[in-house]
Formats: C-alpha cells, structure tokens, sequence
C-alpha cells in the first residue's frame, strides 16, 4: 500500500482536509460503507439524510483513489456505451431508467458542489466530444438523437463551430452537453465527506477492512484496529484489490491513467482554444483531452504502452502532445504528474454485485467516475433501504469475475498500439486542409 498521499494538482488547491475519525474500538452501525471515493461517499450522504447509522471505513484518507486522481470531467453520459446499446442490452425500462439516472448526474454534482461551497473549484460549463473522423461523426450525431430523446443538455456541433470553441481543425464535429463541466475531485470528494457528516454519517479513515464475514443475521466487519458490526455492507472500493476489496476488484480491468497539470498559461492564450472553458475529450483511441483549471492550468492525461517506470516520461509525452494539438508557441512546463486506475467492466455499465444478504458491492464507473458514480451512490442507498433489486435502474447479479483477468490487464496497452495506427490514418487527411 502507498504510504504518502500523491503528489497531485487537486491536493495542492482543495483547501483544507475534513477531520475524521480513526477506529480505536470495536463499534457497530447499521450499515457499513467500505472505500471512501465518490460512490462510498454519496451512499453515506444519502443513507445518513435518510436517517441510517451509517459508518464509511477508509484504508487511507477520503478521496486517496481514483476518486481524488482523476482529471475532474463532470461527463453525464458513458464512455463506450451508446443509448441503443444500454437499451438493448437491459430492455427498454431497466435501460432507460439507467439512461435517466446518468443524464441527471452533471446537475447531482454541481448542485451538491454549490451545497458543500466548492466556489471556484467547480465549474459546470458543459463538455464536448469532439469526432476525429467522418465514421465517428456519424456514430456521435446518432448518439446525440438518442440522448436529445431523453433530455435537453445535448446537441450537436459541426466542424466550424468544433474548431472555434476548441482551436482544432481537425475535427468533423462533436457532441455538446451544456450539463456538464469541470471540478476539483479531490475538493469535492472532501466536500461530500463534510456534507456527510454534518447529516450523522461517522468516519475511519485509516483502518483497510481485511474480511467480511457473516455473523447473527449481520456481518463482522474485520479490520487490524478492531470490529465494527453491522447489519449490512456495501463495497465500494472499485479497482482496488486490498483486503476485502479483492472480492469487487476481480470484476474489473484495472486500467491505468497519467494525468498532468501544467504552469498556469495566459487568458490570452487559453482564449484561442478554450473560450468557453469547456472540457475536451476526444473520440480517438489515443484520446486527447484537456481542460483548465481555476488558475488556468492545463491539464491532460494519457496511457502508457509500457506502464512500468512510465511516470516521468509520460509527464513530458503529455507536455509535448498539447503543445502540439494545441498549437502552442512552447511545451509548458508540468507542475504536476501523477496517475490513478480506473476500474473497467467488459460491458462498460456499472453493476451492483450481491456479496451475500445484506452485502453488496458496487463498481464500474469505465471512465466517467464523477457523474456516474455520485449518482450510483444515490441506488445504493436506495438499495440498503428496501428498493427491490428489480426497480433498480443499475443491473444486480451475482459476481462473475472477469475470465483470464492477468491476460485482460494487458490488453489496453496492445489496443493503444493498434490505435495510434488508425489515429494517424484517420486524422492525416483532415489535418492537411487545416
């Protein structure tokens, strides 16, 4: 286990940490929350204003995992999986309450961001997706009357507009939604502990939950600082494979991501790529994003091919692409690099697991980690509470874990390599008009 918080912009510019507790004895609660990033934290927030006991166990420090490493995109939709696609694969109920539970997560988070008075540190300025070759602008315009069957938030840009509001010429469109935006993850994730536990939710921070067992109708939450019983848990620790979390982290990918933020750049020249403020991720395999933040630092990320020693090297490989990408007159220089995991199911949904009665566990935010995640937090309370696993909008089922996983953790770096191929190919020629 890391032993020293990481070096990231977000901890830097959050502002103060909340005091939590430590576990010294043995304790009891209602329910037990177990992984303190975004969806542990909306589960306790919800459950507690509902009136539940509830305590959240942290092996380290609240928002210490992806939730607090991320790059900040509040993107209220999924990465890989279009509207259609939910709804064929859950039916067209299950899919579109899902679908409507997503679409409502850029509003969640920037609603409970003013609550929590993140000020600055959040900025709901919308999102965009912009297509990088005619095929993907086709697919994008179809998901974008897909989504515009659902709410009102999304639109479609063409190429002009594209280039004006991101400086790239090389794009043939992009998907807009004006609901999303931009925030300091690690300030929020603060926040929501804060919002938390002015509701009644308690808090270890420190204590990793080594075994869950089941024990007189309730279960024995085990760790090295002692018991905590409860009559139910729920594991929301994602791609971490640490004591109990390993029964959630057999479900998943773990994929790894580099983020850097640079030295604040001049309005006058964040005005010609960004005059909107608005974040940008793209649709190439190699996906280039970037957005700023309240500073105007730009910040990006990216994967490695080769992760081992891949820390400094990608810090100055992310450097030199927004130079590129964005024209810029020089490399700036890189304040921070830092790199978190995401946790990646191979239907890219999220998914409720039933661990045992009264156990559950939850993962599967594929990238889109903000949104998606405060609002899963938001089913599981509903879930803890006496919801019926059929009127949940997130599917539930038993754990599978993912087949030939050792083999599985390799595949993102030999699909990165086959798509910097078909990026260059299909970038080339509109490159060359611009």
């Amino acid at each position: 286990m890391e032993a020293r918080p990481p070096d990231t912009l977000w901890r830097r510019t959050a502002g103060s940490r909340p005091v939590l507790g430590r576990l010294d004895r043995n304790a009891e609660a209602e329910v037990v929350v177990i992984g303190g990033g975004f969806t542990g934290l909306s589960a306790a927030l919800h459950l507690a204003r509902r009136g539940v006991e509830v305590m959240l166990v942290e092996a380290h420090e609240i928002g210490w995992g992806a939730s607090g490493r991320n790059a900040g995109f509040v993107v209220p939709n999924f990465s890989k999986a279009d509207p259609a696609s939910v709804m064929t694969r859950l039916g067209p109920d299950k899919g579109r309450g899902l679908l409507e539970l997503v679409g409502r997560g850029g509003e969640r988070v920037f609603s409970l961001a003013e609550e929590a008075g993140l000020g600055r540190q959040a900025e709901q300025n919308g999102w965009l997706q912009p297509a990088h070759s005619a095929a993907t602008a086709t697919a994008l315009r179809q998901r974008v009357r897909d989504w515009q069957a659902l709410r009102d938030t999304v639109h479609w840009l063409d190429a002009g507009e594209t280039a004006a509001r991101t400086g790239m010429g090389i794009y043939h469109g992009a998907l807009a939604d004006s609901s999303g935006g931009m925030i300091n993850p690690l300030a929020y994730a603060w926040g929501l502990a804060r919002l938390a536990q002015a509701a009644g939710a308690q808090f270890v921070e420190g204590t990793l939950v080594t075994e869950v067992t089941e024990a007189g109708g309730g279960w024995r939450v085990e760790t090295a600082s002692g018991l905590i019983r409860a009559r139910k848990v729920v594991l929301c620790t994602n791609a971490d494979d640490k004591g109990v979390a390993h029964r959630l982290a057999r479900q998943v990918i773990p994929l790894q991501v580099y983020q850097i933020a640079t030295e604040p750049l001049s309005r006058a020249v964040t005005d010609r790529f960004s005059p909107n403020r608005e974040p940008v991720s793209d649709t190439r395999s190699n996906i280039f994003t970037f957005r700023l933040d309240a500073d105007n630092r730009l910040i990006s990320g990216g994967m490695a091919i080769v992760p081992w020693g891949a820390e400094t090297r990608m810090g100055q490989r992310i450097a030199r692409r927004l130079a590129r990408e964005l024209r810029l007159a020089s490399v700036p220089r890189v304040e921070n690099v830092w790199r978190g995991t995401a946790a990646v199911t191979t239907d890219f949904l999220p998914h409720i697991y039933r661990l045992g009665p009264g156990f559950l566990g939850a993962t599967g935010c594929n990238g889109r980690g903000v949104a998606m995640t405060t609002m899963f937090g938001e089913v599981l309370a509903d879930a803890l509470t006496g919801t019926a696993p059929d009127d949940l909008p997130v599917p539930v089922s038993e754990p599978v874990p993912v087949p030939m996983r050792a083999l599985a953790r390799a595949a993102p770096s030999a699909f990165l390599v086959r798509g910097l191929w078909n990026d260059w190919r299909t970038t080339r020629k509109k490159a060359a008009k611009c």
